[in-house]
């Protein structure tokens, strides 16, 4: 016996993966069945364009690797250059555009910087676009940085270009550089500098103006900040003996599972806000951690770090990170030589200690 309620049910079941829920009891006028029949081709249309996508990503990554294999790896590298030659021209008469020599190239490039399991994570992310895109970049690192940070927050190729000339790998280095083994600030968490410019603050803005300006242009803020944050309040009052407190601005990070505190601060770091930021981080950690979380980080974004003073505090042993903000984007040029020079200093402070420590361990330094 067929059950007919629930062969009923199932034919007003919502259409998978095209957002429509159509039920007797929500009828469609013929301009909504109009619209909702647009909805579903489009979708379709998309979908299949991103199938499309990924097949093409993949394919290009064996045409890639068999080209590399049968051309350089059997001893014909020295006429290489003729064979793929003669290979994209048949191939373009017998397959149209896509393959000349240049696009050919960046599939052997693709084959050989791009290992197989990390090609088979990318193709259902990424297009053959992103990917002339990435293959330019010259360490292996960032292109897998980039590739990562364009399939986790859905890049378009025109965000990932804007991605990628925001040296977003580069500001993640100068982080990581700054916090030593067995910190309890994980690695890949925040970036320094951050670029506000997407705010558009004129020369002279106040905190407040700072913090408004965040929350009005929310959307770039949390691309800019890390994947997987989401915004929690503003102002967040924190009572202790009768004393309000207000911290800035009150995040979590999903991936992370932690509340992130962030003061938000005009000028040079000052030794004073690691104060103010443990306490906001021991009441957060008492009063608004959940039982699944791990302890909250704190974010303090100055104009500028005075990085020598955060060393010498070692904040990173409470979780406390300082980063500069950058309201103005400089050009290109500039941008990469500044982000240089703070990359070495970062690792230079980072060498004297190791040095320090390694003397203090030494047995000479017990005697």
């Amino acid at each position: 016996m067929v059950n007919h309620s629930k062969s009923a049910a199932g034919l007003h079941r919502p259409l998978s993966g095209f957002g429509l829920a159509i039920t007797p009891e929500s009828p469609l006028g013929d301009d909504g069945l109009f619209e909702a029949a647009a909805g579903v081709i489009e979708a379709g249309r998309a979908a299949i364009a991103r199938h499309a996508g990924s097949v093409q990503v993949a394919a290009n990554w064996r045409l890639g690797q068999l080209i590399d294999t049968e051309v350089l790896g059997r001893g014909r590298a020295d006429y290489g250059k003729q064979i793929q030659a003669t290979l994209s021209h048949r191939l373009t008469a017998r397959f149209g555009a896509g393959f000349d020599e240049t696009n050919l190239r960046r599939m052997v490039k693709f084959a050989r910087e791009f290992p197989a399991e990390i090609q088979a994570t990318l193709s259902p992310e990424l297009t053959w676009s992103h990917i002339r895109e990435l293959l330019p970049l010259k360490a292996q690192e960032a292109r897998l940085f980039n590739a990562a940070e364009a399939a986790v927050k859905h890049l378009g190729v025109r965000e990932l270009r804007h991605a990628i000339a925001r040296k977003a790998f580069e500001r993640r280095e100068v982080a990581n550089s700054q916090i030593p083994e067995g910190s309890a600030v994980p690695l890949d968490t925040f970036r320094d500098p951050l670029l506000l410019d997407m705010l558009g603050l004129s020369d002279s803005y106040q905190e407040r103006d700072l913090e408004s300006a965040i929350i009005r242009e929310l959307q770039p803020f949390l691309l800019e900040v890390g994947h997987g944050w989401t915004f929690v309040t503003r102002q967040k009052r924190m009572t202790l003996d009768g004393e309000d407190f207000f911290l800035d601005l009150l995040f979590f990070s999903r991936p992370l599972r932690r509340l992130i505190a962030v003061e938000l601060k005009l000028g040079k770091f000052k030794p004073a806000y690691k104060g103010q930021m443990e306490l906001y981080l021991k009441w957060l950690d008492r009063f608004e951690r959940q039982a699944d979380e791990e302890a909250p980080l704190g974010l303090i974004l100055c104009t500028e770090t005075g990085r020598e003073q955060v060393e010498v505090l070692e904040m990173h042993r409470d979780g406390i990170v300082v980063a500069e903000y950058w309201t103005d984007l400089p050009p290109k040029l500039e941008l990469e030589n500044r982000l240089r020079v703070i990359l070495r200093q970062a690792k230079e402070r980072l060498a004297r200690r190791e040095i320090e420590a390694a003397k203090s361990e030494s047995p000479e330094s017990e005697q």
